[in-house]
This record gives structure tokens, sequence and C-alpha cells, in this order.
């Protein structure tokens, strides 16, 4: 029988997930399984994200992969903790150093824009602290799908042929071999339906369980990185790798309409979601889909963007303090700029990229929201021969100007992209959320937290519903279902409106929701790419 996984001719209906002992919800079916059999064994929440996670490096890998960076934010003993495993830039690297090779802006590939990966480290940080089971049991089932392989989901398999053909074109050189060689072994991406496994995948993932991660940031795996490293001109060292630890951080929140909004504070862009909201709190927004919503939506999220892009960083380098940014004095100076027609404010252009989210929660109450990114796909087009690390390419985002906030250091981490959410209500766990998608996350944290607070919507039809995103300047892009007439109406209030053909560049989301009384949870996941909810 021979069909096209894509074709999907008739609009389709999902409902929320029910479940008491357990749940997962990620992008991928086979990685929520698989975080859903080990809470089946006795592990925690905990256990289960990182099980959830690493499978993603295995079953999503156009999106995530070993060496890129993870952040997550756990509830567990009555208090929500935060872990930064994002990794610094090299301890060598410069804007001088850079220059002096000719480089006038930080390429997107090569060796170059790599950064130290974290995502290894976070593993086994959350697996030594809240954990129940041994690291290497949890990562057995990304184990197992990269030995035996796993047939490719639809829309992974559209995400890996659209990086195959461009790396095809753009990544001729000698240091890129190794990523054709684990991701396109016949010569071509591999088709939704197709097999695909690598044994050096496993490898790697059951050095780094054996040894909880000590491997790859100073045993036979660090010397792998480094060695490549030295052969391409590369600035990331063993020594960097060495001297790597995740960041336990308290997270920072925002209190909106009777509920406080948890993310982890800089070096990550979560702090643009909560200054959209604290912008729109002091609006009455009484319909969804009323034009006037939308319009101080979209001016919120732009005025907190243009902040975000002038100060966020290592919250340490920033020049402006996170509870400035968040005070209520500041909301109502921002908020009082936005009038009828659309502003433009001062801000960076969004760039696409790539990135895994997951919840998850136990019976226990334990609940976990996480993300993972090589950043841009695939990431830097760099994978180390022989071991399936595909390194992030998250350098990129530093900037040359040495004036600015966010300039290019040595041991510096860089504006970050990737945020998991938290809800609470009452200094108790509602629950985890996330919608990844480069620029699209905060855009997409603040839509989805006002689709739930506001408008009432239950996860599932809170992640289902149209999405906007501001791109630069006035220009919005709009899904393809998003009301025509609405879209016209904010045309007439001076935005530039595009409707774009599909929805991949609208964010992939998961809610859990925990009923405070029964312990119940309620899950939604992306209906945009090939979301799953597991629970039992």
């Amino acid at each position: 029988m021979t069909y096209d996984p894509h074709y999907h001719p008739y609009p389709s209906y999902r409902v929320p997930v029910y479940a008491k002992k357990g749940m997962v919800s990620t992008s991928q079916p086979l990685a929520a399984q698989a975080g859903l059999d080990i809470l089946k064994k006795g592990g925690n929440a905990i256990d289960a994200a990182i099980a959830t996670a690493a499978s993603l490096t295995v079953l999503e890998p156009a999106s995530n992969g070993i060496g890129g960076d993870a952040f997550a934010l756990v509830w567990t003993n009555d208090q929500l903790y935060g872990l930064n495993a994002s990794g610094p830039s090299p301890q060598s690297i410069s804007i001088d150093a850079l220059k002096e090779k000719g480089y006038r802006d930080i390429p997107k590939d090569g060796m170059i824009p790599v950064t130290v990966p974290g995502a290894p480290a976070a593993w086994a940080a959350l697996s030594k602290r809240f954990g129940k089971l041994p690291l290497s049991q949890v990562l057995q089932p990304a184990i197992q799908y990269a030995k035996e392989g796993f047939p490719l989901a639809p829309t992974l398999a559209k995400q890996w042929k659209q990086a195959y053909d461009t790396f095809k074109r753009v990544h001729t050189s000698e240091e890129f071999e190794s990523w054709f060689q684990t991701f396109a072994p016949n010569g071509r991406a591999p088709k939704a339906g197709e097999m695909w496994s690598s044994i050096h995948h496993a490898r790697t993932l059951q050095l780094i369980g054996e040894t909880d991660a000590e491997a790859f940031y100073k045993g036979e795996l660090a010397d792998r990185i480094d060695a490549f490293s030295k052969k391409y001109s590369g600035f990331l060292s063993k020594e960097d790798l060495a001297a790597y630890e995740p960041e336990w951080v308290n997270p920072i929140s925002a209190h909106y309409r009777g509920y406080d909004v948890w993310e982890i504070p800089p070096n990550g862009q979560g702090l643009v979601a909560l200054m959209a909201l604290n912008i729109v709190k002091g609006f009455e927004l009484q319909e969804k889909d009323a034009v006037d919503t939308y319009h101080k939506q979209i001016e919120a999220i732009k005025l907190a963007f243009a902040d975000g892009e002038k100060y966020i960083t290592e919250e340490a380098k920033m020049s402006v303090s996170v509870s400035e940014l968040l005070s209520d004095t500041y909301a109502s100076y921002r908020r009082s700029l936005i009038k009828e027609h659309a502003l433009r404010p001062e801000a960076g252009e969004p760039v696409g990229s790539g990135t895994v989210y997951l919840a998850t929660a136990d019976e226990a109450g334990n609940m976990v929201s996480f993300i993972q990114s090589n950043y841009m796909g695939f990431g830097s087009g760099i994978v180390v021969p022989e071991t399936g690390i595909a390194l992030q390419n998250r350098g990129h985002n530093f900037s040359m100007d040495p004036d600015h906030d966010n300039c290019l250091a040595p041991n510096k981490k860089t504006f970050h992209t990737i945020i998991p959410g938290f809800l609470t209500k009452n200094n108790e766990p509602v629950g985890p959320f996330g919608v990844m998608g480069g620029f699209m996350q905060p855009q997409g944290h603040m839509q989805v937290v006002m689709n739930t607070i506001d408008f009432q919507l239950h996860p599932q039809a809170a992640l289902d519903a149209p999405r906007w995103q501001w791109k630069k300047d006035k220009t919005v892009f709009v899904e393809p279902a998003f009301p025509s007439h609405v879209a016209q109406a904010l045309e007439r209030k001076g935005h530039k409106i595009e409707v774009a053909v599909d929805s991949m560049a609208f964010g992939r989301g998961q809610i859990i929701w925990r009923d405070p009384e029964s312990g119940v949870l309620c899950g939604g996941s992306e209906s945009r790419t090939d979301g799953f909810v597991a629970g039992w």
C-alpha cells in the first residue's frame, strides 16, 4: 500500500488525555512511550524526563542531539527547581580571535559556533539529585532504539529531508563528512516509515549512562571531541568540557490573573514571555478571537522582544536587572506605548531553529518541564566521527559588537532561545508547559498561557488554537487556519500580515495540568507535529 503521510485533506479533532499514575507528553510517540516505560519500571517523573530526552536525540535528531543544551523546571518536594544546562563559549574564543581568522559575523556552520554541550550533564545532574533509577537504566530505551533502529515519523522525515537538501548544497568540505555518514547512510535522507539506526549513537549513550556523563566531559568522548575540534581549527577543547557544570538556578516568575508563570532566568529568553504577560495583564480582554485581543498581544510581544534583544545574555553580564524588567512600573510604562496602530520596535529578526520539548508527571506529584536543542535543526552540521554526537551551533547567537550585552567573550553563555515553562496557583503546582521553536517560543508561551487562563481552553485546545508569530518590524505571520476577517482587520491597524502555507514555523508544544483535588493529570500534545501523550 502506497500513501503520502503528509496528505491530510480533512480537519482532525484531538481530545485531551487523562491519566492518574503518570504521563509523558512530547513531540514523538515512541519517545513518550519510552518515558512511560521508565515510570512503569519504578522511575519517577524526573527519570521519565531523562529517558524521553535521551530517546529524542535518537528519535528526533533533526531537532536536538547529544551535543546540544538543555533547561529544566522540576516540581518536587513542594518546590520548583530550575536547571540551566546551557554551555558557555570556549575559553580560547574572542571577537579578536574571530576577526584574525577573517570573520565579520559568527557563522552558523562548522566548529566556530560550537559551544560546550550541556545536555548530557543535565541528564546526570537531574538523575543524581532527584532520580530513583540509575542513569544507565534510564538511558536504555534510547540505547535500544539507536541499536535496533526505528521507523521515521512523518514530520521528522520532512525536516530531515529539508536539512539534507541544504547540507548537500552548502556542507561540501571534509569536516561535514561524518554528518552524511551518520544521517544519510544511503546517500539520501531516510523517508517516513523507513528504518534508521546508529550504533555509534548507542555506544555513546551507553558510555554516558555508565559513567554519569563523565565519559563525555573528561573521558573518551571528550578526547574525541577535542581531537576533531583541533583538526578543523575549532576553539572547543577538552579543558572546556572538563570545566563544565550545569547550574541550579532560582526560577523567575510573573503573576498573571491569579496564577504564577515560571521561567528559567537569563541567559534564556523566558524573560520575554514574562515581560509580555506583564504588559497584557493590564488590559481587559473580553474575547479570544477579537481583533483588539490579537493586536494587544502582538504589540506586547514586540515590546518585550525589543528589550530581550537588547539586554538578555548571561545574567551577570546584563546591564539591566531581571527585577527591573519585570517590575509593574516598567510594565505599565511599556503598556502605555500600545496604541490603536502597530508599532515598529527595535528588535532582532527572529530565525528558525530545532528544539524538542517534553513534560512529565507522576502519581507522587513530581512534574518536569524539559527542553533540549541543537539550536538550528541538526546544529552546526558537525558530527564527531564514530560517536553520533551532533554538535550545536548555539554560539551563532553571540553579537560581534563589543558594546552589546550579548557580545562574544570567552567562557560566556549566549542569549538562549530554549525555555521550559511551569504554572502554579497559590503555591500549588498546575503543571509544566512549553512551546519550542526558536524565537517563536516566548510567543507560544504567551499564547498558550492566555488560552488557558483568559479563555479557559483545555490543554489540547490551548495548543490547537491558530497561532500568530511576530517576525520583525510590523510583519506578523499567521497560520492557514487563522481567521481571515481578523487578519484583514489587523492589516487595517498597520500590521503586515502574511499567511503561512503550513504550520511548521509556529512551534510545537506540550502541556500537562494536574487537578489539585484528585491528582488526575490532563495532557495535550502538539498537533502540528508527531506529538503524543502517553499516560497510565
